[in-house]
């Protein structure tokens, strides 16, 4: 199992799995495994021929008064587990690495939703989760995601984002078609 840390490193790594049509797994995360986490490693190796497993605290999806700083990081422990369920890599990318101007340039939001549910009382946070996964599944190519049930607002909505919608032809006559990610 070999830990990542750049996004090119990882699409260097994962390109010849995707040219050999392997499926490819995600099992995105903020790091602190638990036995959640494991559960959804365990159903990524099963499903798929290469599982990445993302360890990154993603800073835009926390507000001003929450805990950011507070919150675990163990790599190596993290690694070790990730390892011992069979995952293939782990990326853990740097917040520069992921958001090297800064702030992200382009966001990813839900303007119907994100006022909804605990997007009521964290502004922003639905936004920097769809945002984030947005990003790690364009980064990795990966051809399944797996999400657990507690963060059901969060499935919710990456479900919605990821949701094919048919091609409609707006009345400039344009043909488009929204809502896809691949």
């Amino acid at each position: 199992m070999q830990i990542i840390k750049t996004i090119a490193e990882l699409r260097k790594t994962l390109k010849p799995f995707a040219k050999e049509d392997k499926v490819i797994g995600l099992v995105p995360t903020m790091g602190a495994l638990h036995a959640g986490h494991g559960a959804l490693i365990k159903a990524s190796v099963k499903d798929c021929d290469v599982t990445v497993v993302s360890v990154f605290l993603n800073p835009i999806q926390f507000g001003r008064n929450e805990d950011l700083d507070k919150y675990p990081k163990r790599l190596e422990a993290d690694a070790k587990l990730a390892k011992s369920l069979g995952a293939d890599f782990v990326f853990a990318p740097s917040v520069d690495e992921m958001y090297p101007d800064g702030d992200p340039l382009t966001l990813v939001r839900d303007e119907s939703l994100e006022k909804l549910y605990c997007g009521a009382y964290r502004p922003g946070h639905f936004r920097g989760v769809l945002t984030v996964v947005s990003k790690l599944f364009l980064i990795s190519g990966a051809n399944k995601a797996y999400f657990g049930e507690k963060d059901y607002q969060q499935v919710f909505l990456i479900e919605k984002m990821v949701k094919p919608r048919p091609p409609s032809r707006p009345a400039s006559g344009a043909l488009s078609a929204s809502g896809t990610l691949s």
